[in-house]
């Protein structure tokens, strides 16, 4: 496992964030930044720019929840909550853009980011030279494209999986089109793979298509069950979209994985959520999320 879920601020995002701020140039960065997120991207992009001394804002759906919203203004940035979709809450960045001249940072499909979130391939060379199979979370396509990079330019023969949750994958539903495609957000205990991957995808797209070898989804009960084998197994709180790696192991969805690395990517989920899935309250969650039901209502994280 590659836990990246122990970084300062509980997911991988805070490589690709950093990366992006410290390439901007002076003049960019008295401009400010601003993004787009279901809330991981939102959180390290908010530790990023605080350490560098530069304004944040970041736009975000009804949809997020509410934990991730504080975890993003725990580190300084502002949030304004726009629409019930990833898609909304971007026209709100684009007018920032417009209007006030702040530097857009995009979650995924941006070279800086990409490249810093490829460091994580470089890392995983270095730590198992003889890897086979590596399992990484998709969603909009950037920590993918970065690490399959990294990993297929070293050696091509390693087998690099994408995997999302059933519900609401664009990636791969736009994959199976062909082409970027919207597709709807839906309530999901893997909230942080929600959202469009844009339908004027300039990187990840291509890249996806070019450097997976396979893309697989996994259901909200195999999810939930890789949720809570991973506490009681491995003592890691792991959030829904971090742990669909193990939830495809799990599930014997990956065929002879051989020397095999998952990536860990977030630990930001809401602790009470995360008890009543250790506790074994694994069907009703599950459920919950596949019919609609918010946290509130059934203990569910949206997306």
């Amino acid at each position: 496992m590659k836990l990246e879920h122990l970084q300062t601020t509980g997911s991988f995002k805070l490589r690709g964030a950093t990366n992006a701020v410290l390439r901007l140039k002076d003049a960019e960065r008295a401009r400010g930044v601003v993004g787009v997120s279901t809330g991981n991207h939102g959180r390290g992009l908010a530790y990023a720019a605080h350490e560098a001394g530069v304004q944040c804002i970041i736009c975000m759906s009804e949809l997020v929840p509410s934990n991730k919203i504080e975890g993003v203004r725990s580190h300084g940035a502002e949030v304004l909550i726009v629409g019930r979709c990833q898609d909304d809450a971007q026209i709100e960045v684009d007018r920032l853009v417009e209007a006030e001249g702040m530097i857009m940072l995009p979650p995924f499909d941006y070279p800086d980011v990409i490249a810093g979130r490829g460091t994580l391939g470089l890392e995983i060379l270095a730590d198992c030279p003889g890897v086979e199979t590596v399992l990484i979370p998709l969603s909009g396509g950037g920590l993918f494209a970065g690490v399959a990079l990294a990993l297929k330019s070293a050696n091509p023969s390693i087998r690099v999986v994408g995997i999302s949750m059933e519900r609401g994958a664009a990636m791969i539903e736009s994959q199976r089109a062909g082409k970027p495609i919207v597709v709807e957000e839906l309530p999901t205990l893997a909230d942080a793979l929600g959202g469009g991957i844009g339908l004027n995808n300039r990187y990840t797209f291509d890249m996806v298509r070019s450097l997976a070898d396979e893309l697989i989804t996994v259901t909200e009960r195999e999810i939930a069950n890789a949720v809570r084998h991973s506490y009681w197994s491995d003592r890691q709180v792991i959030e829904g979209s971090g742990s669909v790696g193990i939830a495809a192991l799990l599930a014997g969805k990956i065929s002879k994985p051989g020397i095999c690395v998952s990536l860990i990517t977030g630990c930001n989920l809401d602790m009470a959520l995360h008890k009543r899935l250790i506790d074994g309250d694994v069907g009703d969650i599950a459920d919950a999320a596949e019919g609609g039901v918010g946290a509130a209502e059934g203990g569910a994280e949206n997306a």
